[in-house]
């Protein structure tokens, strides 16, 4: 029993035209595939803050003590700081300080009361961004 007519002398492509077809379709595929992915995580990438804290000065104040940080942002966004600390003791930021994108800002926190500083020793300040970043510098009174 014949289910269909077949041509007895028809040729068909060859295995390596096959291939060849095959791996061209997959390189697009793939080449587009990047390219939506790429696309996609600039605007992630583009977003990421790029601040760092250039400069502080430590003074003893009455009742307390002040912090100022020159802080530079470079990235390609705003940058929001939220709040700061002192050895890990958290000082009191006025008002959240917003940073344009390219530009140096101070940023200022204080202590309630003591005199926080001594001469000659070191102290880690820490400012907090709206995005949860830390920006960390050493400071020596």
């Amino acid at each position: 029993m014949k289910f269909g007519k077949f041509k007895e002398n028809t040729e068909a492509l060859s295995p390596v035209v096959a291939t060849v077809i095959l791996i061209a379709v997959a390189v697009a595929v793939s080449v587009g595939a990047a390219g939506w992915m790429g696309g996609m995580s600039i605007g992630f990438m583009g977003n990421a803050e790029q601040a760092s804290i250039k400069n502080v000065v430590l003074t003893n104040t009455v009742p307390g003590g002040s912090v100022v940080c020159s802080v530079l942002n470079t990235g390609s966004a705003s940058v929001t700081i939220i709040s700061g600390t002192v050895d890990g003791a958290v000082w009191t930021l006025a008002a959240p300080v917003t940073i344009a994108k390219g530009s140096t800002s101070a940023v200022t926190i204080t202590a309630a009361a003591g005199t926080p500083f001594s001469t000659g020793a070191q102290y880690s300040i820490n400012l907090m961004t709206a995005k949860g970043n830390a920006l960390v510098y050493t400071a020596t009174k």
